[in-house]
């Protein structure tokens, strides 16, 4: 009787509890960012000292890592605003480097983006010592960059497609290209699909004893225009830039040599440049040795080569090959020798560290069905390597030291979730964030032994703030497919779930080559908000990666060379079938959404899966490999020339016709990275195929489809198409 009592007692107290929940709204996750974790403003370690500094209201503050107070205000905004006369709006300041003698810093004021990654600013130089305020460049004209020699006496920068370089002390600027155009000649930074997929922005480099600026020419006159209406006037105006289609021409890239004290510029003889990428530019640290990586156009072959400025005679020095494809990364550390570096490679079926010397030997320093994800820090002097792997857990990420021989493994994080680190400069300390699967990031202080010396921001209030609204535990798990694979992923189940009822899913995916959602990490903050939001109204949430994602080794991941998408939406239509054999979920009504490559999974997924799928939302699908970027789609389908049925058979228009159930294409009309044209090149082959379909366009919105109250638009749409079709 006591127990049937306390039973009936508890399950009161739960009704109530969750009687209690607030409600969780689209304009709560979207516009007041309720649930949104917070970092650390503007955290930046300094160069040499055993300081880092933030970003707070007064200015930017410096403290010590050992103590964690503050040592002075290095920056403050009073100083700016007197010295600028106004001229510096202090609110705008983005982001900001130090030289690495530590007596300047260089601000970037009123940042606006181009692309995904580059910007245009104001760059202004303080003087810290002598509390002065110099604008880089003669005019107020915004740049792509502006970088400091390591002893902070000169600025390079580029702007209007030429490069530059300014004497800090003289205020002379000296152009150093003059035949910058726009859509046909740049220098110093990268073409649109340069940054997008070779995350590769500012293409120009100091020397280490600034005597020598190695840059990057971009000769874009071959590469067609894509155009695309904004409508904005009367008349829409015509948007132009140059964008390579898969099988297309890319840019001619040429890399040069400035030596200042002659005026001279070299271009480097690096062979045929026609079919090529040059990723990547490294000075040696003897600034005489420039490192340039050439990698092949089937991105399968990557060379080291190496050019002596001085005699202009060059060799490769490393080779790196791969039977499917590459992936380029900047995990490349040249030792002070100048004869040796550490890598990365999946030349063992996983991706691990090696040492390399020049010419000679290639020394594997791990080993294992495991994955190292990034070389965090080398220290040179005890001969170390921090970095971050799964070792203790293919959906785990630790940091862990070894030795120069491969020696003295030690893990320092807590190998039961997910680290992110930033070291600082001399490698003393590093800023951790650290989250798992239910549990918010937490940013702390460590020292290099791992030990926690003090917490930035634990995010306890947001914490406080979501269980207020009753936000539920994801849960981890794994299935076998009849093919026999195992994946894994994680499941979101309502607040007041009771096994013996049947739950509608809705399943979210992205599974491109490479990516990961399922990991024991606090990732996608505003989407899981969204499926919160969902379990509340009694949907379960599922994610699954399957073939193609990361962290499994090469014969997982790169199964789908030539094929992509084939094996993707297999394995998505296996997890719904697997969904609908367990006895809590409705096998009726599962769904299935995503954005970009999940929406052209989800797409392909409904139109290949007959009855898996009751409903899916693409956003921003691909629609055929053919529309996208040659340097993503060829890395693993080849040419279309090549491989004309890899592209077709995979492509959601090629299936239109199969299309069962409700399905939802949303996109924005200036999409610069997945072109609209995806959107009405399936539109029309559903029209053709006389099937219902809805549709919903964001005019002038870019890949991301956000300003003003476009997300908060674009998540109550999702949310209705949900709760109405699912």
């Amino acid at each position: 009787m006591k127990k049937i009592l306390l039973s009936f007692m508890l399950m009161v107290f739960a009704v109530i509890a969750f009687g209690q929940a607030k409600d969780i709204t689209v304009e709560k996750i979207w516009d007041d960012f309720y649930f949104y974790p917070r970092g650390v403003t503007g955290y930046t370690a300094m160069p040499q000292s055993d300081y880092y500094t933030v970003m707070k209201r007064g200015g930017i503050e410096r403290y010590s890592f050992a103590t964690g107070d503050v040592v002075d205000m290095l920056v403050p905004n009073a100083d700016l605003e007197r010295l600028s006369k106004g001229a510096v709006n202090i609110s705008k300041v983005g982001s900001y480097t130090f030289s690495n003698d530590e007596k300047k810093v260089i601000l970037a004021i009123d940042e606006e983006s181009i692309w995904r990654r580059s910007t245009l600013a104001y760059y202004y130089i303080y003087d810290i010592e002598q509390k002065t305020l110099t604008l880089v460049a003669d005019t107020n004209t915004k740049l792509h960059f502006a970088e400091l020699t390591e002893d902070g006496t000169k600025v390079l920068f580029a702007r209007d497609c030429n490069l530059f370089y300014q004497d800090i002390t003289t205020g002379k600027i000296t152009q150093i290209t003059n035949d910058g155009q726009p859509n046909a000649i740049l220098n110093g930074y990268s073409d649109w699909v340069y940054e997008e997929e070779l995350s590769l922005t500012t293409a120009a480099a100091w020397s280490a004893d600034g005597s020598k600026i190695a840059y990057m020419r971009f000769d874009e006159s071959r590469v067609k225009e894509f155009t695309m209406p904004i409508y904005d006037e009367l008349y829409p105006t015509e948007f132009k830039y140059k964008y390579p289609k898969a099988g297309e021409d890319n840019s001619l890239v040429e890399v040069h040599v400035y030596d200042l004290a002659t005026g001279v510029d070299t271009r480097l003889d690096l062979g045929d440049n026609s079919n090529c990428y040059y990723p990547r530019l490294y000075w040696l640290p003897n600034s005489h040795d420039l490192v340039v990586l050439k990698l092949n156009r089937h991105q399968n072959q990557l060379d080291f080569i190496r050019y002596n400025t001085d005699t202009n005679g060059h060799e490769a020095i490393y080779q790196d090959v791969n039977d499917k494809w590459l992936d380029i990364t900047d995990n490349y550390y040249f030792l002070t020798d100048n004869n040796s570096m550490i890598v990365t490679s999946e030349r063992d079926g996983f991706n691990h560290i090696y040492k390399v010397t020049f010419r000679q030997e290639l020394k594997q320093l791990t080993q294992g069905n495991w994955e190292v994800n990034e070389i965090q820090y080398v220290d040179q002097k005890k001969k170390l390597i921090y970095y971050l792997s799964n070792e203790s857990g293919v959906l785990n990420r630790d940091l862990y030291v070894i030795n120069f021989d491969g020696k003295k493994k030690k893990l320092l994080t807590k190998g039961d979730g997910w680290a992110a680190t930033e070291f600082s400069p001399n490698g003393n300390y590093y800023r951790l964030q650290y989250s798992d699967l239910n549990t918010l990031p937490k940013y702390t202080i460590n020292d290099k032994t791992g030990k926690e010396l003090r917490v930035l921001n634990d995010n306890k209030h947001v914490k406080e703030t979501m269980d207020k609204y009753g936000f539920v535990q994801r849960e981890l798990f794994s299935f076998t497919t009849e093919d026999g694979i195992e994946l894994n992923g994680w499941m979101m189940k309502p607040a007041n779930f009771d096994p013996n009822k049947k739950y509608p899913v809705m399943m979210n995916c992205y599974g491109g080559p490479g990516s990961q959602q399922v990991m024991n990490a606090y990732s996608g903050v505003q989407d899981l908000a969204f499926y919160q939001m969902l379990a509340q109204k009694g949907y379960i949430s599922v994610c699954v990666d399957g073939r193609g994602t990361a962290t499994r080794g090469d014969a997982f991941k790169k199964v789908i060379y030539q094929q992509m998408g084939k094996y993707e939406a297999i394995d998505q239509i296996a997890a719904a079938n697997w969904l609908k054999k367990q006895s809590y979920v409705d096998g009726d009504r599962i769904g299935i959404w995503g954005w970009s490559f999940g929406g052209y999974l989800s797409a392909l997924s409904l139109f290949r899966g007959g009855d898996a799928f009751k409903m899916a939302i693409s956003v921003a699908p691909v629609t055929n490999w053919r529309y996208y970027d040659n340097i993503y789609t060829e890395r693993f389908m080849r040419t279309p020339q090549e491989n004309p049925d890899g592209y077709d058979l995979n492509s959601p228009t090629t299936y239109a016709k199969d299309l069962k159930g409700k399905y939802l294409l949303i996109h924005g009309t200036a999409d610069d990275n997945v072109h609209f044209q995806n959107a009405m090149e399936l539109v029309k082959a559903l029209n053709e195929a006389g099937v219902e379909y809805d549709q919903f366009f964001f005019p002038n919105k870019n890949h991301f489809i956000m300003g003003g109250n476009t997300r908060t638009y674009l998540y109550n749409k999702l949310a209705k198409y949900i709760l109405e079709n699912l």
